[in-house]
């Protein structure tokens, strides 16, 4: 029976060594040198010290910095394990807010986010992705169009120029890859990274 048994017990561990083991190392080698920056976590410095990363978004509340995709993801409560609440961006718990368009809670959170934001620029449309959460949860990035709509008051609490924050969003803005996939998008860290640097000059 044993003489049965040891060549599938060989060919487990062979196997395991080769598709458990090797493989994974191999890649992830090749990975960290053919894609550093990426194989490491597309990590954002500012002055030698890790601020984010380009993959994951971060909630920005004070009026000088551009602000993201609101985000539906969800932490344990600290004071009742069986609960949680709200903690936007947060990687563990990717995902969205599964709430239907018949849903009250989604109804008065797009009006509160609708009513704010048509309150900092009245004459301009709302792009959507301002007020829509992302499947993730976690997007780091906006539309050009959602960045336009936050110029004025991004300029006035910065004290700059409306053309210079509208030139910094320009040249924030990243294309489609090979000029097919995707859409335009403007990384919410990057651009924010950027104007404070404009911003110390």
């Amino acid at each position: 029976m044993l003489r049965e048994i040891r060549p599938a017990i060989v060919l487990l561990l062979v196997l395991t060594a080769i598709t458990g083991l090797a493989y994974p190392l191999a890649m992830t080698g090749i990975a960290g040198a053919i894609f550093p920056a990426q194989a490491h976590g597309s990590l954002i410095e500012r002055d030698g010290k890790v601020v984010g990363s380009a993959l994951i978004g971060q909630e920005f509340k004070a009026d000088k910095y551009f602000h993201g995709r609101p985000s539906a993801t969800l932490a344990p409560d600290p004071n009742d394990s069986t609960k949680t609440v709200p903690a936007p961006y947060n990687a563990t718990n990717s995902g969205g807010s599964n709430l239907g368009p018949t849903s009250k809670a989604l109804a008065d959170r797009l009006k509160e986010d609708l009513d704010k934001l048509k309150a900092e620029n009245p004459n301009a449309a709302v792009p959507v992705d301002l007020v829509t959460t992302s499947a993730s949860g976690l997007d780091p990035d906006i539309s050009p169009e959602a960045a336009e709509l936050q110029v004025p008051r991004v300029a006035k609490a910065r004290n700059l120029p409306d053309d210079q924050v509208r030139q910094l969003v320009s040249s924030s803005t990243q294309s489609r890859l090979l000029g097919l996939i995707g859409e335009p998008r403007v990384n919410v860290l990057a651009l924010n990274l950027a104007l404070d640097r404009v911003a110390a000059k």
